[in-house]
């Protein structure tokens, strides 16, 4: 039997995409596509209807929104993929790195560095602002010949900009079996299959350290549950990237790492989203 995802269209008034995207991912989706009006999410048949209609309601009740619309689809992973790919584009995330689909062609010019992602049920195409933020910092924070770990990796783009910006090497661990093979797949169209490696798993299970740099992109209280086995995971001075935040999570998520020995050395705001560079010091 095939497995099928639902597909939920949402409009809302005021349209605010940020906001609405805020909200779902907390609902444990697997995709968002923004359209001129409305937003697509997509997610396995575990996302009830009522879990999206009780979160618009929250929206509605406290003045955010004043109505809604929500449409619901059901249809195959494969004609999933098929919707998902009509609405890839070539991302240029900052003037160095792009992102593209591996049915779009993108010449690179200068020192430009073309990652080729494609996502099918798994986050990280380099849309979303939380997935932009870390790619900045990845910038500025990559040093030849470090060790990276990125966690809840999704398409592992994160993991496979990590080596093409210049680490030696990146681990990408993920606990959902769609993501492991999913991040095999792209690690082997951008040919780094050799330097960055692919696990499915929880962290706690995971035992390798002495990473220089560790990112992880995901859900505020995953972040603060994961505190101590990032502690563990990271050289002393070692510093990670911390997404998936909304700018409202930030004094939790410092006040919560400084019991770790984590201060903050960076941090960038894009709409309503943060990322926070932290580093550690023993």
């Amino acid at each position: 039997m095939k497995k099928s995802y639902k597909e939920f269209l949402i409009s809302t008034v005021p349209f605010n995409p940020d906001l609405l995207s805020g909200l779902l991912w907390e609902l444990n989706i697997s995709g968002i596509t923004e359209e001129d009006n409305f937003i697509k999410v997509f997610s396995d048949t575990d996302l009830n209807k009522n879990d999206v209609i009780n979160s618009l309601n929250k929206l509605v009740e406290t003045g955010v929104i004043e109505s809604y619309s929500l449409e619901e689809n059901e249809f195959e992973t494969r004609n999933w993929n098929e919707e998902w790919e009509k609405n890839l584009n070539i991302i240029k995330v900052t003037d160095r790195i792009i992102i593209k689909p591996s049915s779009k062609e993108y010449t690179p010019a200068g020192n430009e560095i073309v990652i080729t992602i494609d996502p099918k049920m798994s986050f990280g195409t380099g849309e979303h602002q939380t997935t932009k933020l870390v790619l900045m910092f990845l910038e500025k924070y990559i040093k030849k010949g470090i060790k990276v770990l990125d966690v809840g990796s999704g398409t592992a783009v994160l993991a496979i900009a990590s080596v093409k910006l210049g680490a030696e090497s990146a681990t990408a661990i993920d606990n959902d079996e769609l993501c492991f093979e999913n991040g095999k797949e792209n690690t082997s169209l951008n040919n780094v299959s050799d330097k960055v490696d692919v696990r499915t798993g929880e962290i706690k299970d995971f035992n390798e350290d002495n990473f220089d740099l560790i990112l992880a992109n995901i859900q505020k209280n995953i972040i603060l549950s994961i505190a101590d086995e990032l502690r563990m995971k990271l050289k002393n001075n070692g510093v990670i990237i911390l997404s998936g935040l909304l700018s409202e999570d930030e004094a939790d998520v410092l006040n919560h790492y400084k019991k770790y020995n984590f201060s903050l050395a960076d941090r960038n705001r894009m709409d309503e989203w943060i990322a926070l560079v932290l580093k550690l010091q023993l």
